[in-house]
């Protein structure tokens, strides 16, 4: 159960003696707003990278080293409705050292790091600030040039079109940013501290009571309870969105967009589970198999989905020549689906690698703490591991096809490279 630090904060304790080390993580929780999600960004670059005391690189790597070599790193990233900034800190556990207290220090270098961040008068000490915001928008810039990601991007925004929090990525905007000013995230800063839920999770060796009488002592106050529902429904369209662009490029990039109406927890989860791994999930399913190594018509092809968001993404890399033949390619295997034209091995391969990925997943503190927090976030939807391997391996064909007639296409992002010589 959490522990209340103050209304809207909470620390949560995973004992465990599977690690020699401690981990601590602490989240930042608001609803998802294009008008904060750049501030937020913007905002984790200049809290990792010094403080008031720690007012360079060096300072900050020196503390860390005297907590033996601690690894920190702060974060942002959305899921749902809901977008969150991390702060993590992996430490040597205190038992295996001599007249160590390396905790205790951990949690004062947490406090330092999120209440005392390099303000001065109000405002981010100008040149770090200058700088975190010129590496910040040579990010962006960069994106550009990962032609995959900026597909992805690209049809997230055409998939979400109707959302203006939804379409925009989890890191920001360059437009966004030039309106930062040093002053401004200060001032977000001191609204996060004082508004966001938070959620830290301790997981290692320790002791409960003495997490909550260690924790206890960062001076969070109480904020207004409750957060936005975590999942983001929208309703399927009749009309499919499509939208091309050109550029000098040896290979084009398709991605689709449909949706599936299914969700984190609800009764077709693990359907389609095992749907995504037949249709596009693994190095065994259809389109891998048929498109890219039998009909040779894609460099990659591949399938994921958003279960937060009810949504399913095809990215493909082609020949842009090919383009109509692909998008009928895609369209057939999800149609064999349909019509339960899968074989045993298929399932069995997709079950066998969905099993095998949970139980990796148990053996790493980051997986077990994100698989901590959904529990406690979305409790009624709590699973053992062996109800989940359970559920996971009861799927049947028939099951998979009714997953597969819920998916509609319904956005078509096509990047097309320079076009070849017939």
């Amino acid at each position: 159960m959490p522990i209340a630090l103050a209304q809207g904060v909470n620390l949560h304790v995973v004992p465990t003696e599977k690690y020699k080390t401690v981990r601590i993580l602490v989240r930042f929780n608001t609803r998802l707003d294009k008008e904060t999600i750049t501030k937020r960004t913007l905002l984790s670059s200049l809290m990792e990278t010094n403080s008031l005391n720690y007012p360079d690189q060096v300072k900050l790597s020196g503390k860390l080293a005297e907590l033996y070599g601690a690894s920190f790193g702060i974060n942002v990233n959305k899921k749902g409705n809901l977008h969150w900034l991390n702060l993590s800190l992996n430490l040597v556990n205190d038992k295996y050292l001599e007249n160590s207290h390396v905790l205790v220090d951990a949690v004062a270098f947490l406090k330092e790091i999120l209440f005392y961040p390099n303000i001065i008068d109000g405002q981010f000490e100008a040149e770090t600030f200058q700088r975190e915001k010129e590496n910040l928008k040579a990010y962006y810039e960069s994106i550009s040039e990962d032609k995959q990601v900026y597909s992805s991007l690209a049809l997230q925004n055409l998939y979400f079109s109707q959302s203006e929090d939804q379409k925009i990525p989890s890191f920001g905007t360059i437009e966004d940013l030039e309106k930062e000013t040093a002053a401004s995230i200060a001032a977000y800063h001191q609204q996060m501290i004082q508004e966001d839920q938070v959620d830290i999770f301790v997981l290692g060796d320790v002791d409960e009571a003495e997490m909550k009488a260690l924790f206890s002592k960062l001076p969070f106050y109480d904020r207004a309870a409750g957060i936005a529902d975590i999942f983001y429904a929208q309703p399927s369209r009749n009309v499919i969105e499509e939208r091309s662009e050109q550029e000098q490029l040896a290979q084009s990039k398709l991605n689709l967009g449909y949706h599936t109406d299914v969700y984190y927890g609800d009764e077709n989860y693990f359907a389609l589970q095992i749907f995504n791994g037949v249709f596009g999930g693994y190095p065994h399913s259809k389109l891998f198999m048929n498109v890219r190594e039998k009909e040779n018509l894609a460099y990659y092809a591949s399938s994921s989905i958003d279960t937060f968001r009810g949504l399913l993404s095809v990215q493909t890399g082609i020949d842009g020549k090919n383009r109509n033949q692909v998008l009928h390619l895609i369209a057939a295997e999800l149609e064999n689906i349909r019509q339960g034209n899968v074989t045993d091995l298929e399932i069995e391969q997709t079950k066998a690698m969905l099993k095998n990925q949970y139980l990796l997943s148990l053996d790493n503190a980051g997986a077990v703490l994100e698989n901590e927090y959904l529990n406690d976030l979305i409790p009624h939807l709590r699973l053992k591991d062996d109800e989940w391997i359970r559920r996971m391996e009861a799927v049947t064909l028939a099951d998979v096809q009714r997953v597969a007639k819920l998916v509609q296409l319904q956005a078509i992002f096509f990047l097309e490279g320079e076009k070849v010589d017939e």
